[in-house]
């Protein structure tokens, strides 16, 4: 009887890596200095062998090759369950892996490699690694994905700004187990687009962009979005540069800023930007409380006003009551946790674009089939429909002439005939025109030119007729509720291109965020761009100009103006409109408080110190608080007219330093500035940065002040804290290239008289104890220049450079020290020489640099030294003395006007 036989079970082993570009692996990160740039062939490496399957658990061979260790950064430890790589054989024909560096593979000692990827540093065991940074199938998918996979994306889109989708989590994670991080998986769409085009989309488009293009006329109302939209493209464009040349994690503008332009710049500009997303906040809750009291719930006004001149100061206590109870209750929608918050981002992301896709459905539909929204007018004055049954000044009831309503409102609220009416409405007669006469009614020659009023004045009609008697003012005329100018509609209408940050503040959620930042931000407003300037001219072609500067709706019965153009029905604009404008308030609530989180953790402003503080998820408490009582200012004023200016003022300035940051670095050419996004230009920073300036002048001068102190005090605060960060930015880069021109020019000749400075070289005693043992030299030193010239402080210590090291360096400290109390702008040199003599002549010949150098040496006289028994005590002047003759010499006459002279005191 045979014994049973063994069978074997055979694995193979093939390794295949396939980067396109060097970029594309991520064990390299965006600081690596050449290879960032650098393309790198297709390698593949390749090894079958027969092996037993008891194997496998046998130690893993080794790797050679440089190339191939790139490889097996990748490799997933579920990789090595399916292969026995210890018979691995040698391929001739392509790459091998041998065994060398198997290390690189084992579990104990792959933690440098996991914390290679590119913002993965919590990486945890069980992550899948492998299929998506080898790249075998994700190029396939990204050019032809699945329906399924798009609609599971749509599904779970989410607009939280990087790090309060990890806060979200947390809270739902229970306590003893942890999730496993996953790997970053937003692409373009997903990532950047659909984030910045919700935040672009807000509340101006439904609310106001219908009255701008009524006010300031088709012309000027399309200036004034294409000024803006160039605005937001430019800095897109220096914004994609930065984003790309390392990565941005939390805070988005404010960590570009810092990073670029140094602490002061970055908290200043970060403080303004947190000021304008809190602002933001506050718009987007006036902006759904005046769809609500306006057009959804008129009844609901607790405060109401029967005149129409105090209309508008009623309805603002309403919006202030409304107001904060929307902000207390989304504030506490916040609180509990950010994940009510991302279960609603598809529904407002739904809402915003229904609500456009209405407008242009509208918009073909007018062409042939216009809505009925008629206007009633008396002469040219328009009138207000809301309390209005019948358009005209009679009206027939049981065949009987009967005056109408309207005819009580002009005669004294008298329905007889015969009773005395408003002159006005006796000399002219009361019509009826089309609201939307539609597309193809020639209504945009009408609507060219611009219409600006003053407030209180009643919207006329320029081309009907009209008698030439003045009348009395009377409360169903359609007024103008606020003095308009090209100016204010600037102002009014620049926050609803904001919002062009989304993506860069989530690039740590982003695949390929070098690749996706750029693309998908530019691609945003670039949409937005069109569908702004053709709403304007859509809206000056299809709606008549009286109902377009009617920003109410009053002439139309009371409904959004934008919403009479909209089809099928007005209401999916208003509700679409009221949801979208809530979710982008949670939006700003969400981000404003972290981006004051990020900030504060910084340390550059010690009073914020407290807002850096959070729950045990992550969830910025104190500085939520603070944002829901900021942005409760701003509903306290109460129009989302006087609003919007404030925080177009803090956008404007974010966006001016983001252009001058990206113009500052290119112009500075410093090493570290290798952004992947190529199509920029110092021109175009410099041009973005010019019309941000201008567009603060011309939307409120007077906020721009204020804007520009609020940044220059915490400038100011931030220089005289003392901020101790130092992140190598380009103010500093800046500094260093201005001093450089100004030496390279001083070298061009000698200085003439009129400029001549005392540049004093002061030279220093130390004890054994390394402390001045003449202090007040440097005293004397400050006031013999008066403030003026140069000054540097030397000193020798004799010994051995090697040896004595660290005592030069305290040594230097301490004369560094000395030099703040006695306050003496100036530098510090100190020698270390085997004798004192040499480190004089040392110190006299090499200090300064180019035209930056002495003119006159300070030295202590030597006190008592005729009682003296030691010798040394004059014999060490006398020596220094020499020394100092002997290197003026030397220096080849640097001197002039007989200032290579000696000053000395006694002490």
């Amino acid at each position: 009887m045979h014994p049973p036989e063994t069978t074997t079970k055979m694995a193979s082993v093939r390794f295949m890596v396939t980067p396109t570009k060097i970029d594309d692996i991520p064990g390299l990160s965006d600081t690596s200095p050449d290879l960032s740039s650098r393309s790198s062939s297709r390698v593949r490496f390749s090894s079958r062998e027969s092996v037993p399957e008891t194997s496998r658990s046998e130690p893993m061979s080794e790797m050679s090759g440089a190339t191939t260790s790139l490889a097996t950064v990748a490799l997933d430890p579920a990789s090595d369950r399916n292969s026995n790589p210890q018979d691995v054989t040698e391929d001739p024909s392509q790459n091998s892996i041998t065994g060398e560096h198997s290390q690189l593979l084992d579990d104990g000692h792959n933690k440098k490699a996991r914390n290679a990827y590119l913002n993965n540093s919590n990486y945890e065991e069980g992550d899948e690694y492998f299929d998506r940074n080898l790249a075998l199938f994700e190029e396939e998918m990204d050019t032809r994905p699945k329906v399924s996979s798009l609609l599971n994306r749509m599904a779970n889109y989410t607009n939280l700004t990087q790090g309060a989708k990890e806060h979200e989590e947390a809270e739902n994670i229970t306590e003893g187990k942890k999730k496993p991080t996953k790997t970053p998986q937003m692409g373009t769409f997903m990532g950047v687009y659909l984030p910045c085009l919700q935040n672009i989309f807000g509340v101006i488009l439904f609310l106001r962009l219908t009255w701008v293009v009524g006010t300031a006329g088709v012309l000027q109302a399309f200036a004034i979005v294409l000024i803006c939209c160039c605005c937001t493209l430019l800095t897109a464009i220096s914004m994609s540069a930065i984003a790309t040349n390392g990565v941005v994690p939390a805070g988005g503008s404010y960590f570009m800023i810092s990073r670029a332009l140094g602490p002061e710049f970055g908290g200043a500009v970060g403080l303004c930007f947190y000021l304008g997303t809190t602002f933001a906040a506050a718009m987007y809750i006036l902006g759904a409380i005046e769809i609500f009291l306006v057009y959804i719930v008129p009844r609901a006004a607790i405060f109401r006003s029967e005149d129409a001149l105090k209309e508008s100061a009623a309805m603002l206590n309403n919006m202030r009551i409304y107001g904060t109870a929307f902000l207390v209750l989304m504030v506490l929608v916040v609180f509990i946790g950010v994940r009510y918050v991302n279960k609603f981002a598809s529904l407002f992301l739904a809402c915003v674009i229904v609500s456009i896709l209405a407008i242009y459905a509208g918009a073909i539909k007018s062409s042939f089939a216009p809505p009925h929204f008629p206007v009633c007018m008396l002469g040219n004055r328009t009138l207000s429909s809301r309390h209005i049954d019948t358009c005209s000044k009679t009206k027939e009831i049981n065949n009987m002439t009967v005056p109408s309503k309207l005819w009580g409102f002009f005669c004294n609220s008298s329905q007889f005939f015969n009773a005395t009416c408003d002159e006005y409405f006796v000399h002219n007669n009361v019509t009826s025109i089309q609201g939307i006469p539609g597309l193809a009614s020639g209504v945009i020659t009408e609507n060219l030119w611009s219409n600006y009023l003053p407030k209180g004045e009643i919207i006329e009609k320029s081309s009907a007729r009209s008698s030439d008697v003045l009348g009395n003012l009377n409360h169903e005329y359609v007024l103008v509720d606020i003095t308009t100018s090209f100016t204010l509609l600037v102002g009014i209408f620049f926050p609803s291109v904001t919002g062009i940050m989304a993506g860069s503040n989530r690039s740590g959620d982003l695949k390929d965020a070098q690749k996706s930042i750029p693309i998908g931000t530019i691609l945003a407003i670039l949409t937005t761009s069109f569908v702004y300037l053709s709403n304007v001219v859509l809206f000056g072609a299809c709606i008549e100009g009286v109902v377009l500067r009617d920003k109410f709706g009053d002439a139309v019965k009371g409904n959004l103006v934008v919403g009479t153009l909209s089809w099928p029905s007005p209401w999916v604009i208003v509700i679409g409109s009221f949801f979208s404008t809530c979710g982008a308030g949670l939006q700003s609530l969400t981000g404003a408080p972290r981006l004051l989180q990020a900030i504060a953790k910084d340390n550059i402003i010690p009073f914020l110190r407290v807002f850096g503080h959070s729950k045990a998820n992550g969830e910025p408490t104190w500085a939520l608080l603070l944002t829901a009582a900021i942005a409760e200012l701003g509903i306290l004023i109460a129009s989302l007219d006087l609003v919007a200016p404030i925080l177009s003022m803090f956008f404007l300035m974010c966006y001016l330093f983001v252009n001058l940051a990206c113009a500052l670095q290119t112009l500075l050419r410093t090493p570290n500035w290798r952004p992947r996004f190529r199509y920029y230009h110092w021109a175009l920073s410099f041009m973005g940065m010019s019309i941000c300036l201008a567009l603060m002048f011309i939307s409120s001068w007077y906020y721009a002040i204020v804007a520009m102190v609020i940044a220059g005090m915490i400038y100011k605060y931030i220089e005289y804290q003392g901020a101790e960060k130092e992140w190598g930015d380009g103010i500093r880069g800046l500094s260093l290239s201005a001093a450089r021109f100004a030496l390279l020019r001083l070298e061009e000749g000698p200085p003439h008289t009129k400029n001549w400075r005392p540049q004093l070289l002061v030279l220093l005693k130390l004890d054994e104890d390394l402390h001045v043992k003449h202090p007040r030299l440097l005293t004397f030193a400050s006031q013999l220049k008066a403030g003026k010239g140069l000054t540097i402080v030397g000193s020798v210590i004799v010994g051995n450079f090697l040896e004595n090291y660290g005592e030069a360096l305290a040594a230097e400290q301490t004369i560094k020290h000395l030099m703040e109390a006695e306050k003496v702008k100036g530098f510090c040199q100190l020698v270390v020489a085997a004798k004192l003599r040499e480190g004089i002549s040392h110190l006299i010949q090499s200090c300064g640099l180019g035209g930056m150098k002495h003119n006159t040496v300070v030295m202590g006289w030597p006190n008592g030294w005729r009682q003296s028994e030691d010798a040394r005590a004059w014999k060490t002047f006398i020596a220094m003395w020499s020394s100092f003759l002997r290197a003026t010499l030397m220096c080849g006459g640097s001197c002039m006007m007989g200032a290579c002279s000696c000053y000395y005191r006694s002490y």
